[in-house]
């Protein structure tokens, strides 16, 4: 009982390592082809080592045609898997694995007939085609698959046995360097005397020409599949042993009781990837020279393009700089005109425009005159830096145009030199004309104008038509004021009778209060000048600050769009170098991964049916 659970953990870790080897060989055949450099002949070794992987156990069968290679296969799995005639019926290498249902697919170089007997869960058969057949390529194709064979079993006919031909055949295998078991077919047609004799004559001639003593076994395909197809249904356990056939499945129980021998088995698909991949890691190594002038290559381009971009953005800057001194010298001139007209010194004139807007006739004098402010602005230019705004701006969009179009020619005549000095294998890689664009957009800015016209419409007439209310009606309660202060000092001057006698000195003194609160009201007016000036200039700022941010957005997109144009001008470049490079990034690290897993399982290899204190170890 505890060599059945040893073993049947020693299985259970094999198979679970073959499994890892297969997805791991898998994983390197997807990324070696794509590794410039590493020989074909390397990646086809380990094709052939995930082929090794594929197959737990690989027991081949060999031999002339008609020899009974696929009916021994039929009598160790107990049906007829595969066909047998006295002719030949096998045109391809047949792989036997198991699987839950009978089943035989077709694929480029062999077929492969799944079955569900319990012996494949531990083995792989495989059935070639004869040796000897009148079909020349039936001997090629088993030749190139004698390399993959773990153990190979030399079959042949027990009237027929050691022909010079077969002793030429075990000499071919004895060079593959393989494990060759002889098979004496047919016995059941000799007598037991005939049989010894056939199976001495066989190792006489092999240890004289070969030099060595093989292992022989005698058996009846034919009887094995008779005693496993009895009359009653029941398998004749005595016949079946007698036929010989069993030999295999004692020598498949002993060979998978061998660790040795298991160990073997992945340690030479392992080391076949250990040393493709190490070449693999070499070719990287060598390919870095290409992989660093890529990299100069994109650091040139972006260098260039972040150049590019800085000045674009200088460009903006110095625009928005001409037009941030316009409206500050706008703001200057307005609040010059609004605190000219509410000086001290014009207190009358603010007095009598106040007075003729009281009376109803303002709108006569600023018919003839004109609005107060509007005048007062035209007297200092305050609207000119406005006017001049246009012009400032106007001048970015063919600036940043002309940039453009220079910019993505040189990148053009830079990105071509570089493709031109790119090795042939690399250049052919280039998807795509490095070339300037056919056409150039300018909506970004020209769609701008409406909006600054705007905003400079509201500077000149807006804001001069709120600021003309405002002093309007500053005028207006000035005026008013005014007009109070009079009334109440002619009846100060002509009510006397009001106060008695000695009340000179209050009458006297409200005389005065009056007074002085008419000469205040005029002496706020500068007051109220400096504030208004004020408010102007924050609503002239809040402007500017529209006109600015209007003028970034736009020419931000127009800035973005040219850096488009510039990128798609060299993307067949920047594409080819962004790809090798992440490529062999991505390879690199696949390389790297596959080093670990291989690092991993050749120490969980070397512990294989290892005893530990509570079993296997590996």
């Amino acid at each position: 009982m505890v060599d059945e659970t040893l073993g049947t953990k020693l299985a259970t870790d094999y198979e679970s390592l073959r499994r890892r080897e297969h997805e791991l060989i898998t994983k390197l055949l997807d990324v070696l082809p794509k590794i410039d450099n590493v020989p074909e002949e390397r990646i086809s070794q380990v094709r052939d080592a995930l082929f090794h992987a594929d197959n737990p156990f690989l027991v081949v069968f060999v031999g002339p045609f008609s020899s009974g290679k696929s009916s021994i296969i039929n009598a160790l799995l107990g049906e007829e898997a595969l066909p047998v005639g006295p002719v030949p019926t096998t045109d391809r290498i047949a792989i036997l694995r198991w699987g839950e249902h009978a089943e035989r697919v077709r694929t480029g170089e062999y077929d492969t007939v799944f079955h569900p007997s319990s012996l494949l869960r531990k083995i792989s058969f495989v059935d070639t085609p004869g040796l000897e057949s009148v079909f020349q390529r039936h001997e090629e194709a088993t030749r190139k698959f004698l390399h993959r064979a773990d153990v190979v079993l030399l079959v042949m006919l027990a009237t027929q046995a050691m022909t010079a031909k077969n002793l030429d055949y075990l000499k071919i295998l004895q060079e593959y360097g393989k494990t060759v078991i002889l098979v004496i077919n047919q016995v059941d047609v000799l007598t037991e005397e005939e049989a010894e004799n056939v199976r001495e004559y066989v190792v006489e001639q092999t240890q004289a020409k070969l030099g060595y003593k093989p292992q022989v076994w005698m058996m009846s395909a034919r009887q094995a599949m008779a005693a496993r197809m009895g009359d009653d249904g029941e398998v004749d356990a005595q016949a079946l042993e007698a036929s010989g056939v069993p030999q295999i499945e004692h020598y498949v129980d002993t060979q998978l009781g061998d660790v040795a021998r298991l160990r073997q088995k992945l340690q030479t698909p392992l080391q076949i990837i250990q040393n493709v991949n190490q070449t693999a890691l070499e070719a990287l190594r060598s390919n870095q020279a290409a992989l660093d002038q890529y990299q100069n290559i994109r650091e040139n381009v972006e260098q260039q393009l972040g150049a590019q971009k800085r000045d674009q953005d200088r460009m903006v800057r110095e625009t928005i700089e001409m037009v941030s001194a316009k409206f500050v010298e706008a703001e200057k001139r307005g609040g010059e005109a609004v605190r000219e007209m509410f000086r001290f010194s014009n207190a009358l004139r603010s007095f009598w425009r106040g007075l003729l807007e009281l009376i109803g006739l303002g709108g006569v004098a600023r018919r003839m005159r004109g609005d107060y402010v509007q005048a007062a602005f035209a007297e200092v230019k305050a609207f000119e830096p406005i006017d001049e705004l246009a012009g400032v701006v106007d001048k970015l969009a063919p600036r940043l145009e002309g940039k453009d179009i220079q910019d993505i020619d040189d990148l053009v005549k830079y990105s071509r030199r570089e493709i031109d000095a790119l090795p042939d294998a690399i250049r052919s890689k280039v998807i795509g004309d490095v070339k300037p664009p056919v056409q150039y957009e300018r909506e970004a800015l020209q769609a701008l104008r409406p909006q600054l016209d705007a905003i400079e419409d509201e500077a000149r007439v807006v804001e001069t038509r709120g600021l003309e209310r405002t002093v309007r009606n500053t005028l207006l309660y000035l005026a008013a004021w005014e007009v109070l202060v009079i009334v109440i000092l002619i009846f100060l001057m002509r009510s006397g009778s009001m106060f008695s006698d000695g009340q000179e000195t209050l009458q006297l003194i409200l005389f005065f209060v009056v007074l002085g609160a008419g000469i205040a009201g005029l002496a706020l007016l500068p007051l109220r000048g400096r504030f208004l000036a004020s408010a102007h200039a924050n609503r002239i700022d809040k402007l500017q600050a529209r006109y600015v941010d209007t003028i970034g957005k736009a020419a931000e997109k127009q800035i973005d769009y040219g850096m488009q144009l510039r990128r798609a001008a060299v993307a067949p470049l920047t594409r080819l170098v962004e790809a090798q490079t992440g490529i062999q990034g991505e390879q690199l690290r696949s390389l790297q991964e596959a080093q670990q897993e291989i690092v991993k399982i050749e120490g969980e290899l070397s512990g294989l049916g290892r005893h530990s204190l509570l079993g296997l170890r590996g």
